[in-house]
């Protein structure tokens, strides 16, 4: 599921921006980090759940980083 976050033309990296295409309705997925803090994780897990969005889980903040072709972890990312 992570190739499609690889491949994605437009995406978000982060927790504000992703929180922003959220709220905007422009994520299609959201892609969390299992290791992400909960206090990060939450609170996008709620916006998503509301939106209607799924989910898709990434083991390590490292693994979503490397997808979204950054050389550090990212908590979330989103394909808008």
């Amino acid at each position: 599921m992570l190739e499609e976050l690889k491949t994605a033309p437009k995406k978000t990296v982060g927790l504000k921006q992703t929180r922003k295409a959220l709220t905007d309705g422009a994520a299609r997925s959201v892609f969390v980090a299992r290791d992400a803090e909960a206090r990060v994780r939450q609170p996008v897990l709620a916006l998503c759940e509301e939106a209607g969005v799924p989910v898709v889980w990434a083991d390590t903040m490292e693994e979503l980083g490397r997808a979204c072709g950054i050389e550090v972890g990212a908590a979330v990312a989103a394909v808008l």
